[in-house]
């Protein structure tokens, strides 16, 4: 999600100052996605330029609200009704780390994936814990966090498949290794083996 959808989202109803924006922005998300301001008036400042907003009306103290514009809501509509693909998503960290981890002599690729195991179920136990601690009015917090638990789970899955790649590969003669791009060498006590 960007940063300008969001606050285009949060405008739809009404013209809102920045601090409401940000205070908003961070409950929908359950403040897994937490804003400085400066980002908040930053993104304004670029959906004024263009034409997505527009200051509505300024206080005695110089604080201005924004409200969306026509062609901010059409923009919303299409941000809406348009599917996230894989490919606009971050860069996956933890495939990247692992990969890394196999090209780099001298990492002990099994203890990275049981460190980052344990480290996913421990998030996993306390993001249930905060489900189960949410109350029912929380919608907006109960999808985020599914959301994180899903991914959680879907990690911790791929990383039994990892390790059980890393096994097998093991296992793997040295000769049929030669004629593959070098993943993963044996070290000298399991090519004897």
């Amino acid at each position: 999600m960007s940063i300008k959808h969001g606050l285009l989202a949060l405008l739809q109803d009404e013209p809102k100052y920045g601090y409401q924006l940000r205070g908003e922005f961070e409950a929908a998300t359950g403040a897994t996605w937490p804003l400085n301001i400066g980002q908040v008036y930053t993104t304004l400042t670029r959906l004024e330029r263009d034409g997505l907003v527009r200051a509505a009306s300024s206080d005695g103290d110089g604080r201005s609200t924004y409200e969306i514009t026509d062609a901010g809501r059409s923009e919303l509509a299409k941000w809406f009704a348009t599917p996230v693909t894989r490919e606009s998503r971050p860069r996956d960290e933890l495939a990247i780390k692992l990969a890394l981890a196999l090209a780099v002599p001298g990492v002990d690729v099994s203890a990275v994936v049981q460190g980052q195991r344990m480290s996913t179920m421990q998030s996993l136990q306390e993001l249930t814990r905060l489900k189960r601690n949410s109350t029912e009015g929380e919608i907006s917090w109960q999808l985020v966090i599914e959301s994180m638990i899903f991914g959680a789970e879907a990690e911790i899955r791929w990383l039994d498949h990892c390790e059980g790649m890393l096994l097998r590969h093991r296992g793997t003669p040295r000769a049929v290794q030669q004629n593959k791009p070098q993943t993963y060498a044996p070290d000298e006590h399991e090519a004897r083996s």
